[in-house]
């Protein structure tokens, strides 16, 4: 039975804040309501606060119970899901003075490799060459979201509240209303009005479908398995990018359990692998452990040394969703709710944190003028600012899908001519580089 009621505080353990409102009942006016609390909502809500702007943030899912006395190793040695933060990414993070508390489990890249298999096409990326610390840094997705909820938690210019379902948005013209359900031993309801919203919520986004906003779809026909590895050789902080006949392959590197992955006399044994095959081959790497490590070993040779261990892998199917329109009235749709794209190069997370961190940015400046922060003209202009990037962004991860999966003798051979090229030609790897690090967009 649905009842109107007091909400509790999220049962993540919250620290005793005097500026966070004890009664979540109370909260019928905020700036900035967030819907979706995942790796991307929980880092808009932190790039909000930095400027000192209050949100408030609902999350479907129940969050973990943790708090900063957890065990800092790695639990899961072989078991986790990873992502390559550019090196963009990484300079959000330090400017909201988060990168302290996130770095023990980065481990940074060094260069990057890029080759086809059974072709004479290879090139790479230096970070000595290109002048950079390095091109990016891979973590692991547990302790990326494990931050940033300790981090959220201890904001107080932000409200958790988990178990939350959106059902309805009413726009008006001075605010944005939401209803939402709240699940503890009942289910409750509950409104909260805010001056914008922003959804967070997902390649199936359930804002996005209340405002009827429709999607362009594209099928790859493929199937990313996504897992960790062990090699006998130690990675050196090299990542390497494969092309084969099924689709893109990468192996980046990783920290160990007992190490940080930007120690430079650290020898690292484990990768994160991103193994792409066409729809409907996925069981076969999932369930046989020797044979997939077979299957990586044909792929990449040599490159990695000899690939000895496989932990549990992951499968998801790939299939490129883009919102028709980012911004309707007083709602901005975000991450991969806007756009969800091919894993090839990392890119898509990386555009993500790019997109928030120019909202974030255009609401601070409308707070300084005393201005409407939901006004949407303003975030008409933020969607229009961010199309080149993301265009950019969406055109090269379907060229590198298509052009290095298609299986013309002369298109293989005009890309093995155009990896060389890219290798040998002066001035063409700093701009490959710095739009890969999310530096020029």
């Amino acid at each position: 039975m649905m009842q109107t009621t007091d909400i509790k505080v999220p049962h993540t353990e919250q620290p005793d804040k005097s500026q966070q409102p004890k009664n979540l009942a109370t909260l019928t006016e905020q700036q900035v309501l967030i819907v979706g609390g995942g790796h991307v909502g929980l880092s808009f809500a932190l790039l909000l606060a930095h400027h000192g702007i209050v949100s408030t943030l609902l999350e479907k899912n129940s969050y973990p119970v943790i708090s900063p006395e957890d065990d800092r190793t790695r639990s899961h040695y072989l078991d986790s899901r990873n992502t390559a933060l550019s090196r963009r990414t990484v300079q959000i993070y330090q400017e909201i003075g988060l990168w302290s508390e996130l770095q023990s489990h980065a481990c940074r890249i060094d260069a990057v490799q890029i080759s086809e298999q059974g072709s004479f096409g290879r090139a790479q990326l230096n970070k000595a060459d290109e002048q950079v610390e390095s091109f990016g840094q891979v973590m692991e997705n547990a302790w990326l979201g494990r931050k940033l909820l300790l981090a959220a938690q201890n904001e107080a210019l932000i409200t958790l509240i988990d178990n939350a379902a959106v059902t309805t948005i009413d726009q008006q013209s001075d605010g944005v209303t939401i209803t939402f359900s709240y699940y503890d031993d009942n289910e409750h309801e509950q409104q909260l009005q805010g001056s914008v919203l922003v959804a967070c919520d997902g390649r199936d986004s359930t804002v996005r479908q209340l405002l009827n906003i429709g999607t362009t779809t594209y099928d790859y026909k493929q199937t990313a398995i996504v897992g960790v590895v062990e090699t006998d050789q130690p990675h050196k902080h090299v990542a390497i990018e494969r092309f084969s006949p099924a689709g893109p392959l990468a192996v980046l590197p990783l920290t160990d359990p007992d190490g940080d992955g930007n120690d430079d006399y650290q020898s690292g044994y484990r990768r994160s692998v991103v193994w792409v095959c066409p729809k409907g081959e996925e069981t076969q790497y999932l369930e046989d452990d020797s044979h997939f490590l077979q299957t990586l070993q044909q792929a990449f040779g040599q490159r990695a040394g000899t690939f000895i261990t496989a932990g549990r892998r992951g499968a998801y199917p790939l299939t490129r969703v883009l919102a028709k329109e980012q911004v309707n009235g007083r709602c901005v749709i975000m991450g991969n709710a806007a756009h969800t794209l091919h894993p090839v190069a990392g890119q898509g997370f990386n555009l993500c944190m790019r997109d928030a961190h120019v909202l974030a940015q255009m609401l601070s400046t409308q707070v300084l003028k005393g201005a409407d922060i939901g006004d949407p003209q303003l975030l008409k202009r933020y969607e229009k600012s961010r199309q080149t990037d993301q265009k950019r962004v969406i055109r090269f991860c379907d060229a590198v899908v298509h052009g290095f999966t298609h299986p013309n003798p002369a298109i293989k051979l005009a890309r093995n001519v155009a990896l060389i090229a890219f290798d040998k030609l002066p001035n063409i790897k700093p701009l490959i580089a710095n739009y890969a690090m999310g530096l020029k967009s």
